[in-house]
């Protein structure tokens, strides 16, 4: 499958919404002002991949001085600092009509090259349990249950060593 990675535009709102809404719960999906400031405050750590001219899934995260991503991240973002050794994904969605085709793999991909390149040492992100083998099949390690209590849920800590 041949995709597009790029940068997000505001035109692309709208799709990524939809591929958000679909891909978590109301409770845990980030709400359209946020995403829209994601856009704006991070494009430099936010990758839409494109299939044929339609948005096929997005990876978006910002950078952090610490190595587990917190709650308040989710409501609330700052630029980039160069300083900051870890990139954190906040969301990672795929469209419905596209998963299972190794969309999300080639996400993951880009987003470790985007961290290399900006000098980063890791990537850290929380999952629920159902979705830590994915991440490990992509190469992160699950260093245990997470302190957030986003959308109620339980999280695990993954990380992967990006240098």
């Amino acid at each position: 499958m041949s995709l597009l990675m790029r940068a997000p535009q505001a035109t692309d709102l709208a799709a990524i919404m939809r591929i958000e809404r679909a891909g978590f719960t109301p409770d845990e999906a980030a709400s359209e002002e946020s995403m829209a400031e994601r856009i704006k405050v991070i494009p430099d750590t936010f990758i839409v991949a494109e299939k044929d001219g339609q948005l096929a899934g997005y990876i978006v995260g910002p950078a952090i001085g610490v190595r587990y991503l917190t709650d308040d991240l989710f409501a609330h973002l700052t630029p980039n600092a160069a300083a900051d050794k870890a990139l954190s994904v906040l969301s990672l969605a795929v469209d419905p009509d596209l998963r299972g085709q190794g969309v999300g793999g080639k996400l993951l991909t880009a987003f470790a090259a985007r961290a290399k390149e900006q000098g980063r040492e890791l990537i850290s992100l929380t999952c629920l349990n159902r979705l830590v083998p994915y991440y490990v099949e992509h190469g992160y390690v699950n260093e245990g249950m997470a302190a957030s209590t986003h959308a109620g849920e339980i999280w695990y800590n993954m990380i992967l060593k990006v240098q």
